[in-house]
């Protein structure tokens, strides 16, 4: 799997990205381009910004960690139209210019943190995870949805 810590492999990303635009189209599911750059920060947020979603409590936490952890941070793709959680789930408009800029810069702020950063850091959903954990959730993700629009 590809690297969000490997400048090649981030640039590459952001190209995709870059390739986008306000009329791009879905290959398959719901949500607007706008919604799915807006839907990809999400996983940023959770780290980059303190706060913004809260924790789930004990129970959610242990239902995460025993039956979706591996999901996410393993090694496999995720699969058309898989189920997500509710605050990853977009209903609302969103502006692509500034959904774009947004994914983009938190792209940068990962990279520039490191995978020194990310090892047994704790995420917020699925307690401690190792770098290449971290990478595979984040890179996957966004693989995921860059080839839902066509990129």
């Amino acid at each position: 799997m590809k690297s969000v810590f490997v400048a090649e492999d981030v640039q590459e990303l952001k190209n995709r990205i870059e390739r986008l635009t306000a009329s791009s189209q879905r290959l398959w599911g719901k949500m607007t381009v706008g919604q799915m750059l807006a839907h990809c920060s999400v996983t940023y947020e959770m780290f980059l910004e303190e706060g913004k979603h809260p924790a789930p409590n004990f129970l959610l936490r242990f239902i995460l960690k025993t039956f979706v952890k591996s999901k996410v941070v393993g090694e496999e793709m995720y699969k058309q139209n898989s189920q997500t959680a509710p605050q990853f789930v977009m209903t609302e408009d969103k502006n692509f210019e500034h959904e774009k800029k947004r994914l983009l810069e938190y792209i940068d702020a990962t990279f520039a943190l490191g995978k020194a950063h990310f090892e047994g850091k704790k995420s917020h959903s699925f307690g401690v995870l190792t770098a290449q954990e971290w990478n595979n959730m984040m890179y996957k993700h966004l693989d995921h949805h860059l080839k839902q629009f066509g990129c």
